[in-house]
């Protein structure tokens, strides 16, 4: 099974949107995060050629980015995945890639720390980071079977930029 990674795009400032009196959960894309993982998600399909399943994190500018690859794959609106949510247990999420056994490619859209700490749990059984996903970037894991701790290969981790390019 192969686990495409993909963190989220470039979201409004923190700060700024603080000041609404909304809940960070909520925060969206920019114009620009949009427009920029349009491209990405172009590079990811040159990379990435099928996916199976396309789960992502239910906060909105998770979803939101995950909408758009759904859109560059022409596949259905995203599945939402409360084990990819910032601060949820890695033994939940191994246990929902349990339940996705006969899938090929799974890929998931979610927000750092959480995921370059989740990408290393799965290659390393660390808890720290030992990758960074950049806004916008994603790593390809890959498994004998399921997704779980300490049991990944990883076959390329790329920023947007190098996506970007790999779109032309």
């Amino acid at each position: 099974m192969k686990l495409l990674v993909v963190r989220h795009g470039v979201a409004m400032d923190k700060d700024e949107f603080a000041r609404t009196g909304e809940s960070d959960d909520l925060r969206p894309l920019t114009d620009e995060g949009k427009d920029e993982m349009k491209e990405v998600s172009k590079g990811l399909h040159a990379a990435v050629e099928e996916l199976d399943v396309l789960a992502t994190s239910p906060l909105v500018r998770a979803r939101e980015t995950a909408d758009i690859i759904a859109d560059a794959y022409g596949i259905k609106l995203p599945e939402v995945e409360r084990s990819l949510m910032p601060g949820t247990s890695f033994s939940d999420f191994e246990d929902w890639c349990s339940s996705q056994r006969e899938k090929k490619v799974i890929a998931i859209v979610g927000h750092d720390p959480h995921l370059s700490s989740l990408a290393t749990w799965l290659l390393t059984g660390r808890n720290d980071p030992r990758i960074r996903l950049k806004k916008g970037g994603a790593c390809l894991l890959s498994f004998e079977s399921a997704p779980r701790r300490e049991s990944g290969t990883l076959n390329w981790l790329l920023t947007p930029r190098q996506l970007r390019r790999m779109a032309k």
